[in-house]
């Protein structure tokens, strides 16, 4: 099963809710650490890789399309 590859500016959906009740989230940074802006409330958060793979249900809006699921 191939990676998939995340970059700056796509747009994710959660699998959990972030307390404003918003699932969808930008990624701002990408590494060992994934900077994302909640799309709901504007709220910045890092999160380890391992975490956020883990917390990811798909990709909504991607700057390359061929990332899409």
């Amino acid at each position: 099963m191939d990676k998939v590859q995340y970059s700056v500016g796509d747009i994710v959906r959660m699998k959990k809710a972030h307390p404003c009740g918003s699932y969808e989230w930008e990624i701002t940074r990408t590494g060992i650490d994934f900077g994302l802006r909640c799309r709901g409330c504007g709220r910045f958060v890092m999160i380890p890789r391992p975490k956020f793979e883990k917390a990811v249900k798909c990709i909504l809006e991607s700057v390359n399309p061929e990332n899409m699921l």
